[in-house]
Order: structure tokens, then C-alpha cells, then sequence
């Protein structure tokens, strides 16, 4: 029976991740379709841009903490970052159910960005160092679809503070986190290798990896940070998915505004429509991109990038669609060609670091990847603020689009993997 645990153990883990990754966005997420609702109460966010300033400092938060969090994840027990991380931003939501001024949102908002970058890295780490390369972009495309389904519940935070209230929504999210960082102290365990092998395994690999993570231990920070970025194939995955994540990020802040202004519905419906469509197609391309991956980089290298590349050259023209486009039937057919895009790009984004980046530093580098992405994505948020307050929001979708198709060119011809998992 033990030994049937154990084989199944690594499922478990993303099961159990599943649904921290799901709190982790539905809660950043809902405050995007209530703003109407808290702006009643807290009246400078009434205003586009003040609401894209606080969205952003999340982001700058999180941007400047996500590499310092990816080293501790890389040197302490990831089990207890995650637990704590979860636990943090659950008190942050529940607490933002009480704010009465905007300064207090965004100090709240900038506390969540600190708890939240401990999560990424730290969960994609534990994940990867759990799932061999037979089953690794899919085990990391569930986990993301937690992310998705978090997405788009968060569209329905609207409907829910029109039913209860704004600071009821806030309250009773903050609450479940809260319980269920409980859950996880009794459930989660920490995947370190070495563990493993005193258990009785012998996979030399697993051996490897455990040697590398007692190494990392030794290193000082600033060495570690120096071996990443001496790595040139790791400045092209940085650029393509700091490109690609503005786009991402885009849609997750501003779509339901842009639905709600280009289709002429409340955002109760433009919330779910945006979020919603985006995280079913995003969940289908992680079915598509995680098992296409797993198999096609056994018969060459390269296709875990091949796979990837499809998906950005799918976001390339819904994007356009999205900005430029006119009624229901088009907004719907570009989010789900968007959704699938990125739900294939999303989910081979670790496992392409994994082939270029040995794994006592991968936490680190994907921390690196986050601060970026998050980074470009801040600005992003801020600049489509202004651009909703000028009435031009459709058309920055449109130039986002481009940016993708930068992104797309730079890992076609700059990653050249030599391995599927580095050691």
C-alpha cells in the first residue's frame, strides 16, 4: 500500500497544487470585475487609471521579489514557502474586505505581491523535481489549469459582490485560503531528491539532482545569479516570456473591460464571457501542448519548442481579432483561439528551462522569468489604462500581437536544446 502511495504520490502533488494555484488567481483576479463595486465605497476608483495603478503595483511587487524568491525556494523547504505564501495572501484577501481608503488597497495589493511570488517557482520546482521528462509539460499544464479555472472564477467576482458584497467576497476567499494552508502542513510533502533515495531508490538521476541541490546550498547567491545569466539560451526564453506574457497579462486585467465597452454588456456578463472563454481554452491547449510535448521531444529536442511556437503563432492573430474585431461571435472565437495558444505556450514554459538550466538552479531562473514577465506586464496593465481613459484599448490588443510575433521569432532560432533534462 505504501509503495502504491508512493508511485501515485506525484499526481497528488499536483492535485494538491491544483488548488493552490486556483486560489492564487481567482483571488488576485476579482478584484478586476468588482471595481465598479468598491469603487462606490472608495471613490478613486472610479477613475481607469487609478485602478490600473493599483493592478500594477501587485505587479511591481511581485516582479521585484519574484528572483530573491525563486533563490529561497532553490536552499529551503518549498513545502513551507508554499504553505506560507498561501496562507499570507489568504489573510491579504480577507483583509481587503475591511479597507475603506485606496491607500489601504494598495498597500494590501503590494503585501499579496510579496506572498504570491513565493508561490510560482517554488510549486513549478517541486513539480518538476516530482515528473520525469515522460510526463513533465503535462503535469505542469494541470497545475496551470488551476491558474485558468482561478481566472475565470475570478470573473464571476461581480456577480458575487452584487449578490453578497464586495468585502463579504473578499472576506470569505480569504477564509478558505486560510483553511486550506492548514490542509496542506498534514498533505504536502517536500520532493527532495535525497529523501528519495534514502527511501531505497537508485535513480541515478534523481541521485544527481540531489547532489546539485546540496551544491546550490554552497553557492552564494550572487554565483548563482552569475551561472544564469552567463547562459545565453536562457536571455532568449527570458525575452520570450517576458514578450509573451504582456498579452497574458493584458487579458487577465483588461479584457472584461474591453468586452464590456466593445459588446455594450454590464460586467457581470462581460466578466464571465472574458474570463471564462480564456480559461476553457487555455485548459483544452494544456491537453493539446502537455501530451504533444511529452512525445514529440523523444524523437527531437526540439520539440518541446514546437510546441510552444504553436501556440504563440495561435495568439498572434486572435489578438488582433480581440482588439479589432466587432460582436459576440468574434470576442468568443478570439478568446478561445487565444486561450488555446496560451494554454499551450503556458504549459512547456518550465519544461523548456529545464533543458537549458540544471535543476538546483531552476527555481531561481524561473524567478528571474516571473520579475520580467510580471515587469512588462505592470507596465503593460498601466499603459492600457491610459489607452481604456483615451478609448483606445482595442487597439493596443491589436499592437500586442506583434509583440508576440517577436517572441516567436527569437525561440525559433536562438533555443537549441542538447538535452531534455539538465543535471
Amino acid at each position: 500500500m505504501a509503495k502504491k502511495l508512493e508511485k501515485i504520490y506525484p499526481w497528488i502533488v499536483v492535485a494538491l497544487l491544483w488548488v493552490v494555484a486556483l486560489l492564487n488567481y481567482m483571488d488576485r483576479q476579482m478584484l478586476s470585475t468588482m471595481r465598479e463595486y468598491i469603487a462606490m465605497d472608495i471613490a478613486q476608483l472610479q477613475q481607469a487609471e487609478a485602478f490600473g495603478v493599483l493592478m500594477a503595483i501587485f505587479l511591481w511587487i511581485y516582479a521585484i521579489v519574484s528572483p530573491f524568491a525563486g533563490t529561497v525556494a532553490d536552499r529551503l523547504s518549498r513545502k513551507w514557502l508554499i504553505v506560507g505564501s498561501l496562507a499570507v495572501w489568504s489573510a491579504v484577501t480577507l483583509l481587503m474586505g475591511y479597507c475603506t481608503t485606496f491607500t489601504q488597497l494598495k498597500w494590501l495589493r503590494g503585501l499579496m505581491g510579496v506572498s504570491e511570488a513565493l508561490y510560482i517557482p517554488s510549486s513549478l520546482s517541486l513539480i518538476a523535481d516530482y515528473h520525469s521528462g515522460k510526463s513533465r509539460s503535462l503535469a505542469v499544464g494541470i497545475h496551470m489549469t488551476g491558474l485558468y479555472l482561478g481566472q475565470a472564477l475570478g470573473g464571476f467576482g461581480a456577480n458575487l459582490a452584487a449578490a453578497l458584497s464586495w468585502q463579504q467576497t473578499f472576506h470569505w476567499f480569504g477564509i478558505i485560503g486560510i483553511a486550506y494552508a492548514v490542509i496542506l502542513i498534514f498533505c504536502l510533502k517536500e520532493a527532495r531528491p535525497a529523501a528519495a533515495v534514502k527511501a531505497g531508490g537508485t535513480d541515478p538521476v534523481i541521485s544527481t539532482k540531489a547532489e546539485g541541490r546540496a551544491e546550490k546550498s554552497r553557492e552564494s547567491i550572487w554565483k548563482s545569479f552569475a551561472l544564469i545569466f552567463s547562459n545565453i539560451a536562457f536571455w532568449a526564453i527570458l525575452f520570450f516570456f517576458a514578450s509573451s506574457s504582456m498579452p497574458g497579462w493584458a487579458t487577465k486585467n483588461w479584457l472584461p473591460t474591453l468586452f464590456q465597452g466593445s459588446l455594450d454588456i454590464p460586467m457581470e456578463k462581460a466578466g464571465p464571457i472574458a474570463t471564462i472563454t480564456i480559461a476553457f481554452a487555455s485548459f483544452i491547449g494544456v491537453l493539446i501542448g502537455g501530451p504533444l510535448s511529452d512525445k514529440w521531444v523523444k524523437k527531437n529536442l526540439k520539440g518541446r519548442i514546437y510546441t510552444s511556437a504553436i501556440g504563440l503563432g495561435m495568439m498572434i492573430p486572435a489578438l488582433v481579432l480581440i482588439g479589432l474585431g466587432h460582436g459576440i461571435v468574434a470576442a468568443v472565437a478570439a478568446g478561445l483561439i487565444f486561450g488555446i495558444g496560451y494554454g499551450m505556450f503556458d504549459t512547456n514554459n518550465m519544461p523548456i528551462l529545464c533543458q537549458f538550466v540544471p535543476s538546483r538552479l531552476r527555481a531561481t531562473a524561473y524567478g528571474f522569468m516571473n520579475t520580467v514577465g510580471v515587469a512588462m506586464g505592470a507596465v503593460c496593465t498601466q499603459v492600457l489604462g491610459r489607452m481604456q481613459d483615451g478609448g483606445h484599448l482595442g487597439a493596443a490588443f491589436a499592437v500586442l500581437g506583434v509583440v508576440t510575433a517577436l517572441a516567436l521569432l527569437v525561440q525559433l532560432i536562438v533555443l537549441k536544446p542538447t538535452t531534455d533534462d539538465m543535471v
